[in-house]
């Protein structure tokens, strides 16, 4: 096996640990509250309490360590996490939990954009993008089974095991960076080049087509559920069969976008894009009759996270510089987006109008595709636009 396939797959692994426990405690939210004597709302916002660690964690942390080499800071930020589990797991209130949540949450998007930057680096150029969708796996792995299985163990076992198990995975996962990645430096490019490199337009724009874009998605997932229940009449069993087709669906069309990336990163782009306008458009018309609701599922699911690889590549590719800021923001942008997507779609539901979130995220997707025009030239290399690509220390 090639070094290069045995570094993405531990970077695969990290991730996969690590998105596990952003979504991990939704699953455990009645245990957690009846445990530490709060409401099931509060207890829902250490859901919320991670995801702002991830956007506000995600640029100080990456400017705090840009002179810190590679594969130390990986290793270090793997042990944060572990730590945070850990606190999590051996919470005594529910503060120290929130505390907990919060310190996991920190390195999360600096990480995160550790291991794209990293991937993108060990493969040549024109594997870059199946480099990417190799790490977002770690993601797609973590929604499908990490998260599933650990509502289960905390079903059967209590909410605070699940985190203990995590806590061990981390450390593990930790044990595994420090023998597989090589060392690096962290390069010339400071905090002010990585500042320089976000402030560019190409990659604002980037980031503006990640958090308008993927909301479309997210305006329609979040309520999925009570759509497929309420509007299509499914019940609650072949709702949760519907959701791990969506699930096994994202991770393949992760795997077949980064592919495409690689070969056309902007018709890519832009396909996956219009498709999601068009699917979305008609999901609220779907959703009216069982067999096109669940191809409307399998859809959604293939096109979501065949969003990520051609997104991130967008960044990689306008930011070689110094693109670990503007990759863990980037991260942010797809927490922004979900926070975004779902309030938009939570107002549409309030309206009485739960049959039309698709409508909403197909306005979403289709904004996100014009800024891919301006985004994304119509002519770019499979790394940039200039066809050129910089050596940059990871």
């Amino acid at each position: 096996m090639k070094k290069s396939s045995v570094i993405l797959a531990a970077l695969c692994v990290s991730v996969c640990v690590v998105g596990t426990s952003e979504y991990l405690v939704a699953g455990l939210l009645p245990q957690v509250a009846a445990d530490l004597g709060v409401s099931v709302g509060a207890a829902g916002q250490t859901v919320t309490a991670y995801g702002l660690g991830v956007v506000v964690g995600g640029p100080v942390v990456t400017l705090a360590t840009a002179r810190v080499p590679r594969k130390l800071l990986a290793v270090a930020l793997m042990l944060l996490f572990a730590t945070g589990s850990a606190v999590s797991a051996c919470a005594p209130s529910y503060e120290v939990l929130l505390a907990g949540r919060v310190l996991s949450s920190l390195g999360h998007a600096t990480f995160f954009a550790l291991c794209l930057v990293v991937a993108g680096r060990i493969v040549p150029a024109e594997q870059v993008g199946r480099a990417t969708a190799a790490v977002v796996s770690g993601l797609t792995a973590a929604t499908l089974l990490g998260v599933p299985l650990g509502a289960l163990l905390g079903e059967r076992t209590g909410w605070r095991t699940p985190f203990t198990v995590l806590t061990g995975l981390a450390l593990l996962g930790t044990a595994l960076l420090a023998v597989v990645l090589p060392r690096q430096s962290a390069g010339p490019a400071g905090a002010r080049a990585e500042i320089r490199v976000m402030a560019r337009r190409p990659v604002l724009l980037a980031l503006a087509t990640t958090a308008v874009g993927f909301a479309g998605v997210a305006t329609v997932f979040t309520y999925l559920a009570p759509l497929l229940t309420h509007v299509t009449g499914f019940p609650a069993s072949v709702v949760s069969a519907l959701l791990l087709a969506y699930g096994a669906g994202s991770f393949l069309g992760n795997i077949v976008a980064g592919r495409l990336t690689d070969l056309a990163p902007a018709a890519t782009l832009r396909g996956v894009f219009a498709a999601l306008t068009v699917l979305l458009a008609c999901t609220p018309f779907a959703a009216t009759w069982q067999p096109t609701a669940a191809l409307a599922v399998l859809l959604l699911g293939l096109l979501a996270t065949a969003t990520i690889a051609p997104l991130q590549g967008l960044i990689l590719r306008h930011a070689q510089e110094a693109p670990t800021l503007a990759v863990s923001v980037n991260v942010g942008a797809f927490q922004l987006a979900t926070a975004m997507g779902s309030a938009i779609g939570g107002a549409v539901v309030a309206a009485g109008a739960l049959r039309w979130t698709g409508a909403a995220g197909a306005v979403l997707s289709a904004l996100g595709l014009a800024l891919s025009v301006y985004a994304l030239p119509r002519r770019s290399g499979a790394n940039d636009p200039s066809g050129t690509r910089t050596p940059t220390a990871v």
